[in-house]
């Protein structure tokens, strides 16, 4: 088995890299997935961020209210600190089961948003770091997403800097062309280097 960590900031592309790996035969397991099946309701991470945050943090329907939380810890780093004190070691923990259920001599990619953030790059085989540019990422959280220039850097200051990312990067993929070159990009790391 080859465990591979996947992350870059926000609208860098990295979904598109992890959903072109999982399309080229890797088990992905997906960290932001992962991040709203631990705070269901019923489950002890929901239940933590109730009494971490309070009653506010919650819809009518007793499920997680996700822009009231990411407004806080957006905005707020000690906030920030204590909700992935929360959730970090539940998404981990959940990664572990996905893998050790993946097929033998399977490439699993995992592809965790903060994975400079966390400190988890030396847990893995190799790790791919995905970057665009500064003023494209922002772009596409305001045309793509909808959110509002000030949000977009707010979410792109809370993440780790290009430079920090890059530091623990095996691979980078600099995704500064069309989504096809990037896509080609992939396919050929897959092919060369990657043992596939």
């Amino acid at each position: 088995m080859m465990h591979v960590g996947l992350t870059g900031g926000v609208a860098s592309g990295k979904s598109v890299v992890a959903a072109k790996l999982a399309q080229l035969g890797a088990v992905l397991i997906d960290a932001d997935a992962l991040a709203r099946v631990v705070v269901e309701p019923g489950t002890p991470g929901l239940a933590a961020i109730r009494e971490t945050f309070g009653e506010r943090m919650l819809q009518e329907d007793g499920t997680l209210d996700r822009a009231a939380l990411g407004a806080l810890v957006f905005s707020d780093e000690a906030a920030r600190e204590k909700l992935n004190a929360i959730v970090h070691p539940l998404i981990r923990e959940e990664s572990a089961r996905l893998r050790q259920a993946a097929p033998s001599g399977a490439l699993v990619v995992e592809d965790v948003p903060l994975l400079a953030e966390s400190g988890q790059a030396p847990a893995y085989d190799v790790v791919i770091v995905v970057q665009a540019p500064r003023e494209e990422r922002i772009r596409r959280m305001v045309e793509d997403r909808g959110w509002t220039r000030q949000d977009a850097e707010a979410r792109m200051a809370a993440q780790a800097t290009d430079e920090q990312r890059a530091e623990i990067a095996d691979y980078l993929l600099v995704n500064d062309g069309s989504r096809e070159q990037l896509l080609a990009r992939v396919e050929e790391l897959y092919r060369q280097e990657l043992g596939r």
